[in-house]
């Protein structure tokens, strides 16, 4: 049985994703990512804290030796939440909303991947600490689809991406916007994950028009494919649904797009 987070939950954060992660929780959308407006983490759920104990993370030059569980009893499940240094203690109470703590980097995610908190759930009677498992989540928010011609100006970088102007968000801070695909919208990391998801839509999943994979469901495997930019290969695409603004990120490890820049994207079969 799917959990459903609708408005109230995901409107607290300015972007999500189901897909775009390498850890296992992920695999099949049991699993997602919340993105704060802030350095602190908002609840995403209300209930008791069971318990919040530290775990050893994959060990990253750029992360924490050291991640945070915190487990908390919501009635109907135990949710799971990880990248949060708690400032809460087994036995207390949330409301949707409270103040968790500070947000953790941490080695379970990639260098191009921004500061998050992860959330997923399990049955009561489950193991609470298995990193896989987890109950498939569903989003009950709309999400507009942005189409997108492979072309853009760079308009921020970091060591490890660079953000294009374009898709551009129609009205930031309004509402949540994707890669269109179709009728939906495509969340993941192309082709750099396993797989992806096509949220809201159906049919062969396209990212500038070019089929990247194949859809089961909402699931989609990835065609082994790569992406090139500029005539320079770069990891990948990293795809998810946000408010605050949008423009398509291109990943990979010493990115060398600059601010400013015209890049054109192609894909390519491998």
């Amino acid at each position: 049985m799917a959990v459903t987070l609708g408005p109230a939950v995901l409107d607290r954060y300015r972007r999500f994703s189901l897909y775009n992660s390498p850890f296992p929780a992920h695999d099949r959308g049991c699993a997602i990512d919340l993105y704060p407006r802030g350095e602190t983490a908002p609840s995403p759920v209300a209930g008791e804290v069971l318990e919040t104990r530290e775990v050893r993370a994959p060990p990253k030059p750029y992360a924490a030796e050291t991640d945070h569980l915190l487990l908390v009893e919501t009635g109907e499940h135990v949710a799971r939440i990880l990248h949060v240094d708690p400032a809460v203690t087994a036995g207390d109470r949330l409301a949707r909303g409270d103040e968790l703590g500070s947000l953790v980097r941490a080695g379970f995610f990639a260098p191009w991947v921004p500061d998050h908190l992860h959330l997923g759930f399990r049955p009561p009677d489950a193991d609470r600490y298995r990193a896989s498992g987890s109950l498939p989540i569903d989003v009950a928010v709309a999400v507009e689809g942005l189409d997108w011609d492979g072309t853009g100006t760079v308009v921020e970088t970091g060591d490890t991406w660079a953000r294009l102007d374009a898709p551009a968000h129609p009205a930031p801070g309004e509402r949540f916007v994707g890669l269109a695909s179709g009728r939906g919208v495509l969340d993941g990391g192309f082709p750099h994950y396993d797989g992806g998801g096509l949220l809201g839509g159906s049919g062969p999943p396209r990212i500038a028009g070019t089929r990247v994979g194949a859809a089961e469901g909402r699931h989609v495997t990835w065609r082994d494919a790569r992406v090139i930019a500029n005539g320079e290969p770069v990891t990948g695409i990293a795809l998810f649904c946000a408010t605050d603004r949008f423009g398509v990120k291109l990943v990979g490890e010493g990115i060398g797009l600059e601010r400013g820049e015209f890049v054109e994207v192609a894909i390519e079969p491998v």
